[in-house]
């Protein structure tokens, strides 16, 4: 696999089941989006995760061979990469057991997620919507030729590129009330404040969020905090163009109440970062603080989210390119942070 995704708020992360759940999930903001509706783009799911749940459990590896036969592209990604019981091969006799395991112990989860995907065509729709957005914007970039959807272990990724293409894991997306998600240790691995996420309005921005890291992969580790901060901010900024329907919070992964306040005291966030911290630290424990999940940001009131850095970012990434408003997305993620900051000018007032 390439790339592993978790549905969280980098780049996590975009527009599903939009025109049901947008009213639930937080208001958005009209942008300029252009007419893609021309490019060609085709997007059929194929459905790994009823394929594999379909299989007898006591003839699991005919089962798998036959899999193997449909499933080229993805089979050995799902057994060695996801259940890591390693390649499909006439010399593994751990894949079998390991798959017969995954298979009994998961049906429970299958069952209660079946319903909600019974039907995935209006998840193809928006993911050609969105892919056709980032045709338009980035015209060479190879668009995943291959979708799936499987189930897998709790702690396998929400969405993978893969070789093959691209792959949906609906374990982290079988509603924020699964029962699993609300025990210990689902609350371990996923605090309701990532858990809340883990509805189907979210896939469509975490596929997107995926796509964007391939093709513009994030280098800001080691940076300075105000250059990350901005690197990040590239991809919400870029979120915004190739979704340009979603509403910010799915765009974010912040509630509405927090995007309010967020931009009622945008002014006092800023001068809360210039006062409390050095915005050039290489420090990871500081720089955690503000970029990242979490409940909230450590010294900031409550109603916080975390990951207000990543937010700061994007403010400073769309103050720069309302000065700079020719500037084509491929050429915008080639601009250094640094240059961004020093001629965003970014001052809020508050």
């Amino acid at each position: 696999m390439k790339r592993l995704h978790r549905p969280a708020p980098s780049l996590p992360a975009y527009f599903c089941l939009l025109i049901v759940l947008a009213g639930l999930l937080g208001c958005g903001h009209s942008r300029n989006s252009p007419d893609v509706s021309g490019i060609p783009v085709e997007v059929h799911i194929e459905r790994f995760d009823t394929a594999f749940f379909s299989l007898d459990s006591n003839q699991v590896l005919p089962g798998l061979i036959r899999l193997g036969n449909e499933y080229p592209w993805f089979i050995n990604d799902f057994l060695a990469n996801i259940l890591g019981a390693g390649p499909l091969n006439d010399t593994n006799r751990a894949a079998p057991i390991v798959a017969r395991q995954f298979l009994v112990s998961y049906l429970p989860v299958r069952d209660s997620i079946e319903e909600k995907y019974r039907r995935v065509d209006w998840l193809e729709k928006a993911l050609k919507t969105g892919l056709q957005h980032v045709k338009y914007y980035f015209p060479d970039y190879a668009l995943p030729k291959r979708f799936v959807t499987y189930i897998g272990p709790f702690d396998a990724p929400g969405v993978a590129i893969t070789q093959g293409g691209l792959a949906i894991g609906l374990q982290l997306y079988a509603g924020q009330h699964l029962s699993f998600y609300n025990t210990q240790q689902g609350q371990d691995m996923y605090p309701l404040y990532i858990s809340r996420r883990f509805e189907p309005a979210f896939i469509n921005t975490t596929c997107m969020a995926a796509i964007a890291e391939d093709i513009y992969p994030d280098k800001s580790q080691g940076r300075p905090l105000i250059e990350q901060m901005i690197e990040k901010g590239k991809y919400w900024w870029l979120a915004g163009l190739l979704l340009p329907d979603a509403p910010d919070s799915l765009l974010t992964g912040f509630t509405q109440k927090q995007l309010d306040w967020c931009h009622a005291n945008e002014g006092s966030i800023w001068s809360a970062l210039l006062q409390n911290t050095d915005l050039f630290t290489v420090d990871p424990d500081l720089i955690k603080n503000y970029i990242g999940d979490a409940p909230n940001t450590q010294g900031m009131p409550d109603p916080s989210p975390g990951n207000i850095g990543q937010w700061v970012g994007w403010q400073i990434v769309k103050k720069y390119m309302a000065k700079n408003a020719g500037l084509t997305p491929v050429q915008l993620l080639s601009v250094p942070a640094r240059k961004i900051f020093e001629e965003a000018r970014y001052k809020p007032k508050g």
